[in-house]
């Protein structure tokens, strides 16, 4: 009798636990994970996360606010019920390593790509010089390797290349500097919390750094050539505040923009839902001083009502700065866009441009693009309690605005808005409209996501537009709930999709390519929601399909196109398969094509793998 108490007395715990994690999992989570809101990966993708991503998510993530109250077993029951079994995250062996060392000499004059947009001014276009990629050779291009970030079930922070070292984050908590050429690895820094944001490079008085941001609010300073830390500053002190932009560098001050996930930790109806404001720090470069900090909403929060439950609710919140600022050094003036107000009453400066002044972060002027957009993810889920009056419809932007100058001298800012509409404004004329064009239908995963890219013609804007509809369990790509019944959905095969070409001057379409289509593949959406990239002649644009695809920049042929979405043998070791992509675009450097693949999401296909493609190919 004691030999079968002591057998299965593990065995009991375990259960226990299970069920433990599973009505845990009920009550606070499934809500959204299984009823449908944005923002919400669905219970598949969490499948794919370690328990100790999820762990720490739930401490002092961003389903922090859902793991408020619960006791250290409840947190560890919770975690491992939605992480299914423990599984190892497998950093890979260590012949991975670079025999030499990085080396940044005259960096300036070797081909680059530094942050998110290339330039300060966002473009998103590489040069012949820099790209050393002719349109004519795209159909040729071939994977030449594969790198793997251990335990992540996104890619989603676009790579940065300085003299031959290509510089990345990662969900798994990692920053990497990695040969360009062979995919090996220089040094690996330890950040502890996913960085999203792209990398920013540039020489300093200790020499090169390499500044980015993270998921909880930190921006950091790290020796490019040995991967030391320099500084570490936390730059907004709000437990939602996160770093999703990459930071802009001009004059020796860094600009980094401040986003949250409070829109997320809302849909909690016991949540004091909001507090939060988007923002754009100004940091000393050479030592990570916080020289100012201006909010997108120049009010603080108070109290504007309780809701259903008695919890008391604050206003205005929100406009987030998702997305890299852009530079104007002729008029010393930094611009963002700003995302929804998440709480009553909407504010002003949400979904609009904004203008700071460099010197002292004075907002100079803003043009909202739409008005009484408050929303949080309670407005999409089961729960709707704190849904704000306004309910949405959450039309952010995501899209870094693009500073252009025209052939007559004018002036542009462009930027795409998840609205479906392009707009371009007068940045001289306090944003005054000059054109806008709609492109989609629009919506909380519509629109334009991510970013378009410039030539010297046109602007480039890929569409979103994802649809979603409701799919029987065992339907072929519909996801499953854990606990059964008809709460199942798919991707809409037949909804999004597409690219077009705008002239600058007037936003006239100059051509337009729909998605060539899903066919029958299961769980497929045509939504193309990552940034655009062009170098001359040629336009880069991912899809949620795993395609990665390249359009003839001069009326929209499709000129090559690779299905990422499949398993890889690595460089590092690690376990890869691609998936969607989304959020970053590709980076065209030195003959060769960077591109992150793997998006976990509301249904689409998780994945870990950087890939990079030459003309040689292995």
């Amino acid at each position: 009798m004691v030999l079968a108490l002591t057998a299965s007395g593990p065995a009991l715990a375990q259960s226990t636990a299970s069920a433990d994690g599973a009505l845990l999992y009920r009550e606070r989570c499934a809500g959204c994970h299984e009823g449908g809101a944005v923002r919400a990966p669905d219970f598949a993708t969490l499948r794919q996360m370690s328990p100790d991503r999820v762990l720490s998510s739930l401490r002092s993530g961003s389903m922090s606010t859902q793991g408020q109250g619960l006791s250290e077993a409840q947190l560890d029951h919770l975690s491992r019920f939605v992480a299914g079994a423990a599984v190892a995250e497998n950093t890979g062996p260590s012949n991975g390593k670079c025999p030499d060392a990085v080396s940044l000499a005259e960096a300036l004059a070797k081909p680059r790509w530094n942050g998110w947009g290339a330039n300060v001014s966002q473009h998103r276009f590489q040069s012949a010089e820099m790209a050393r990629l002719g349109a004519e050779d795209v159909p040729r291009l071939k994977l030449k390797w594969a790198f793997g970030f251990p335990g992540a079930t996104r890619a989603d922070a676009q790579p940065t290349l300085m003299s031959g070292t290509l510089f990345v984050g990662s969900r798994s908590g990692k920053v990497y500097a990695l040969d360009a050429r062979s995919g090996c690895t220089h040094w690996v820094f330890e950040v502890g919390v996913g960085v999203r944001s792209a990398i920013t490079i540039a020489a300093s008085g200790e020499g090169w750094s390499a500044y980015f941001g993270d998921q909880r609010g930190n921006a950091y300073a790290v020796d490019a050539v040995t991967g030391t830390l320099r500084w570490k500053t936390h730059i907004d002190n709000h437990p939602a505040a996160l770093i999703t932009g990459a930071p802009t560098l001009g004059d020796g001050v860094l600009y980094v923009p401040v986003s949250s996930l409070e829109e997320v930790s809302g849909s909690n109806p016991r949540y004091e839902c909001c507090s939060f404001r988007g923002s754009l720090v100004a940091l000393e470069a050479a030592t990570g001083k916080i020289l100012w900090q201006s909010y997108t909403i120049s009010q603080t929060p108070s109290p504007v009502r309780k809701n259903a439950l008695g919890t008391q609710l604050w206003g205005p919140s929100g406009a987030p700065v998702w997305s890299s600022p852009a530079i104007d050094p002729d008029r010393r003036m930094i611009y963002v866009t700003t995302g929804d107000s998440y709480s009553d009453p909407p504010a002003a400066t949400s979904d609009a441009f904004i203008a700071f002044r460099m010197d002292t972060g004075e907002l100079a002027w803003s043009r909202q693009m739409t008005a009484g957009d408050a929303f949080t993810v309670a407005c999409t889920g089961a729960d709707r309690t704190n849904c704000p009056e306004a309910k949405g419809p959450d039309l952010d932007f995501g899209s870094s605005p693009i500073l252009v100058k025209l052939p007559d001298g004018r002036r542009l800012l462009i930027a795409g808005q998840k609205s479906g509409v392009v707009h371009a404004i007068d940045p001289d004329h306090e944003g005054a409209i000059v054109w806008q064009r709609r492109l989609g239908r629009g919506g909380s995963l519509g629109g334009v996501q991510w970013g378009s890219a410039v030539d010297q013609d046109n602007v480039y804007v890929a569409v979103s537009d994802i649809g979603v509809r409701a799919a029987a369990e065992g339907t072929a790509g519909a996801r499953k709930s854990p606990f059964g019944g008809s709460n199942s959905f798919a991707l809409d095969p037949s909804i999004g999709g597409g690219i077009y070409a705008l002239k600058l001057m007037t936003g006239e379409i100059v051509w337009h390519t729909p998605h060539p289509g899903c066919g029958d593949a299961p769980g497929c959406s045509p939504a193309q929601s990552a940034a655009v990239t062009a170098i001359p002649g040629a336009v880069f644009s991912g899809g949620l399909d795993g395609h990665l695809r390249a359009y003839a920049a001069s009326d929209g042929r499709i000129v090559w196109d690779v299905d990422t979405a499949k398993d890889y043998s690595t460089v590092n070791g690690v376990a890869a398969h691609g998936g969607s992509l989304d959020g970053p675009g590709a980076v065209v450097v030195d003959g060769m094509l960077y591109v992150n693949s793997g998006y976990g999401f509301f249904g689409t296909a998780p994945g870990n793998a950087l890939l990079a493609f030459s003309i040689d190919g292995k």
